[in-house]
């Protein structure tokens, strides 16, 4: 029975090995602004969007929008994006999972639900990145239009 138990676990462990190294994050992609002695790191990564802010203007509630926000990696190290989460449950962010070259784009795809929503909204992503500063927040703006039912 232990052997049976030892060879199941052998097998999962050996399961999970990954050959590819294609979006593999290395030691090279981590680095420290500052250091300890007060030396600075300026060979780091550094996200800069084309817009922050996105304005959906009127929709109809019940609509699902979406808008890509691209970013450029203007630093010299590869850019990492480790996370990103919306700030409600109906604003969903997608966003590149293997490192971004220094001088290379990419987008990161926002979907909003207006469903059960009224009025002016303005919904935030949380961005996560090996940047200094770690986090960047963008941002999605709407006013959704409630339509009248027939009496």
């Amino acid at each position: 029975m232990k052997n049976l138990i030892f060879a199941a676990s052998l097998l999962v462990l050996m399961s999970c090995e990954n050959k590819s190294d294609q979006g593999k994050v290395g030691s090279e992609d981590v680095s420290n602004s500052a250091s300890a002695d007060g030396t600075t790191n300026s060979n780091l990564p550094e996200i800069k969007f084309e817009e922050e802010v996105f304005d959906f203007g009127r929709i109809t509630q019940g609509e699902k929008v979406s808008h890509a926000f691209a970013f450029k990696n203007i630093g010299k190290k590869n850019l990492i994006i480790s996370g990103a989460s919306g700030s409600c449950g109906c604003t969903v962010p997608e966003w590149p999972k293997e490192p971004i070259k220094a001088g290379e784009s990419g987008v990161i795809d926002v979907v909003f639900s207006s469903e059960g929503k009224r009025g002016l909204q303005e919904k935030t992503v949380t961005v996560v990145t090996n940047c200094e500063p770690a986090t960047r927040i963008i941002r999605i703006k709407t006013e959704i239009i409630v339509a009248e039912t027939a009496k």
